[in-house]
């Protein structure tokens, strides 16, 4: 049987995220200042032709396909090709509360928001992304040098994301502050947290595992648009 994280962008759109959700019952996706991301019940030739159809406007989306790459059909252009990894905090242990202050992030942020992830390229973050909830921060004054939030919501799976620090304020610990945060914010809701990263990000794959994430499998992310 399939685990929930083997397909985690349709989990998700069927799941937690599904008030975000459009599309039908083979092929979802969530609106393009969402999130990029697009679901497929599987990946069949029939459901790639449904996305190309059912998407209201021309645009480039991202895919997520575990374990194994996805062979593309040509009606779609592959701009980019992402190997990463899928990593779970599942031992019973919480880590200890963060000692910093964390802001929790509103509307009012988001053009902050934007600014830093333009910045530091943590992955796709969009005008209305933060309506995946529980965004924090940590603001130096009234500058926002750091933040984390939440996206996919797959059952009861919840993915730690947008993990990224200022240059000017790396080296402080920031990141690992909002990552226990999350980490404990997600256990005391009973639910388990997961990230993906690049497969070659070795400073925050070493950051993840001390705080107790592993390496679940192997992921791919296609950045995709509509061949002309």
């Amino acid at each position: 049987m399939q685990h929930v994280l083997d397909n985690p962008a349709w989990n998700a759109l069927i799941s937690g995220n599904k008030h975000l959700a459009n599309g039908n019952g083979e092929v979802k996706y969530f609106d393009r200042e969402v999130s990029p991301f697009v679901g497929f019940r599987d990946y069949s030739t029939e459901n790639f032709q449904l996305l190309l159809d059912l998407l209201p406007h021309q645009r480039e989306v991202r895919m997520i396909t575990t374990p194994i790459e996805t062979e593309i059909p040509a009606q779609w252009k592959v701009l980019r090709e992402i190997k990463g990894l899928q990593m779970v905090y599942d031992i019973e242990k919480a880590p200890v509360e963060p000692e910093l202050e964390l802001t929790l992030l509103t509307d009012a942020h988001v053009p902050q928001m934007l600014a830093l992830t333009k910045l530091t390229n943590p992955g796709p973050f969009d005008l209305r992304t933060i309506e995946f909830g529980q965004y924090y921060g940590v603001f130096d004054g009234d500058k926002l040098v750091a933040m984390t939030g939440q996206r996919m919501h797959v059952f009861n799976y919840a993915e730690v994301s947008a993990v990224c620090t200022h240059p000017d304020y790396t080296g402080k610990g920031y990141a690992r502050q909002l990552l226990i945060h999350h980490v404990n914010r997600i256990k005391a809701a009973s639910e388990i947290p997961f990230l993906h990263v690049r497969y070659n990000n070795d400073r925050a794959i070493k950051v993840y595992e001390s705080i107790g994430f592993y390496t679940r499998q192997e992921v791919y992310f296609y950045l995709m648009v509509k061949a002309e």
